[in-house]
């Protein structure tokens, strides 16, 4: 049997968002709300089939609460999230 490739590997683990030099810090709240803001802006700006984009909401998805990702939504759907995107 062949040995697998790296990314079939990388497909098989769990995402885990990656360092990012910005939020040096063990308290990750600002990246949490940083990747979700980033997250909606690109689909803004590139369209909802844009790839790439879905970095964002896996790192998002990854590191925040679930509450506070409901709450956000809601929030943006009410026309009340405290963001401009």
């Amino acid at each position: 049997m062949p040995e697998p490739t790296t990314a079939e590997l990388e497909k098989q683990l769990p995402f885990c968002a990656p360092f990012d030099p910005r939020f040096p810090n063990t308290n990750q709240t600002k990246y949490c709300t940083q990747s979700f803001i980033d997250f909606y802006r690109c689909q803004k700006l590139r369209g909802e089939n844009y790839e790439p984009c879905y970095y964002f909401q896996k790192v998002f998805q990854n590191i925040c609460p679930n509450a506070w990702v409901e709450k956000w939504q809601d929030q943006m759907a009410n026309g009340t999230f405290p963001v401009q995107i």
